[in-house]
């Protein structure tokens, strides 16, 4: 039996009757877009965060672009952010013309390093966009501070770390929006595509849900500014809003798979997870490191464990952003990180059998190395 990173059926064994319940329920409703099932989502999504409003969208990439549109960011502008992300981030601010400009992480916990970001802000800066990566936050405070001292936007990028907590503030809840992905790996996650933005701006909700919807306002066909065909479905959005009732235990099993790797792996050579001050970590996934990695990766497919890298290639090296100019070691910590980190399977319905399967190969491949 092959053992990946994720796998959803063991989920989908024990949720199927409610989650099939919840599918029967759109399709009897008679509305299938934009209907009962995304107004309740949305409002019980906001409700767990403490904000005003949630609006649902088609995906993660088009929360942040939305998100981005929505906070007044568009061509000519600047944002900061980092490059150690999935390639999304840095799509969605190019999608909306403007540009990225990339501070570097944190070697200990992969990170934005809030320290660098003031160094990196000019007259076009409009927005800091941290990542809140792997399932923990961001140092906020001291960024906050300089967004107001600059006037400049905070936009969240939520993708990787639903419920994640910073000094007791849940991600998302920090900046002036945060965006979220619901793609199926996530810590909440659909059956597809899903995403949301949160805010507790009236007029930023304003635009997300005009921008959302082509860009009409009440009325339908008529666009006050052209927007995007980006809705949230109501068969996610029932599913998600089920499915949020639980994600504290999502969260709970999350936590119990990464202590029994930081017991069974913390007398060997791999640098494990840290949280960073003040975080609770929610462990979207499991990034360990080692200068090995790919050596590790080969050998462990010898046992049927097949591993993922988060991310192989930061995103300022790649052939559609090197029009940026930025050289290599431009971005030193973030591009050793490429060459060292990998994913252990993390996620709650993973079972301690093949917890153990995969810990057990781990030391042997690391006694070889």
């Amino acid at each position: 039996m092959v053992t990946r990173v994720w796998d959803y059926l063991a989920e989908y064994e024990v949720e199927r009757d409610d989650i099939l319940d919840a599918v029967d329920r759109v399709f009897s409703s008679g509305q299938l877009v934009l209907g009962e099932s995304v107004r309740g989502f949305e409002e019980d999504f906001a409700a767990y965060h403490g904000v005003r409003h949630a609006v649902g969208v088609d995906n993660g990439t088009n929360a942040l672009k939305l998100a981005l549109q929505a906070l007044g960011v568009g061509p000519g502008d600047e944002v900061v952010t980092v490059s150690n992300t999935a390639a999304p981030t840095v799509v969605a601010i190019d999608s909306v013309g403007a540009t990225p400009v990339f501070v570097d992480v944190h070697a200990e916990n992969y990170l934005m390093d809030v320290a660098q970001v003031e160094a990196a802000i000019t007259p076009r800066t409009r927005c800091l966009l941290p990542v809140h990566l792997y399932g923990q936050c961001v140092d906020m405070e001291p960024l906050q501070r300089l967004a107001e001292r600059h006037g400049l936007a905070v936009l969240e990028d939520c993708a990787q770390a639903h419920g994640a907590r910073h000094h007791g503030r849940i991600a998302g809840s920090m900046g002036d929006a945060a965006a979220f992905s619901f793609y199926p790996t996530k810590v909440l996650g659909a059956y597809g595509d899903g995403g949301a933005v949160i805010t507790s701006d009236d007029q930023v909700e304003h635009n997300l849900r005009r921008l959302r919807y082509y860009g009409m306002e009440e009325r339908y066909y008529v666009v006050s500014t052209p927007g995007h065909n980006s809705r949230l479905d109501e068969v996610h959005a029932e599913i998600l809003r089920r499915k949020l009732t639980r994600l504290d235990r999502y969260t709970a099993g999350r936590r119990a798979v990464a202590r029994r790797y930081e017991e069974a792996l913390g007398d060997t050579d791999l640098v494990l997870p840290r949280s960073a001050p003040g975080n609770e970590h929610v462990y979207y996934v499991y990034v360990v490191r080692h200068p090995k990695r790919d050596a590790i990766i080969e050998a462990l497919k010898t046992y049927d464990i097949m591993l993922n890298i988060s991310y192989p290639w930061p995103v300022h090296t790649m052939d559609g952003f090197r029009h940026l100019g930025y050289d290599k070691g431009s971005l030193p910590v973030t591009e050793e990180l490429a060459h060292e980190i990998f994913s252990l399977p993390m996620y709650p319905s993973l079972s301690e059998e093949l917890q153990d399967k995969v810990i057990s190969a781990l030391r042997e491949v690391l006694r070889t190395l």
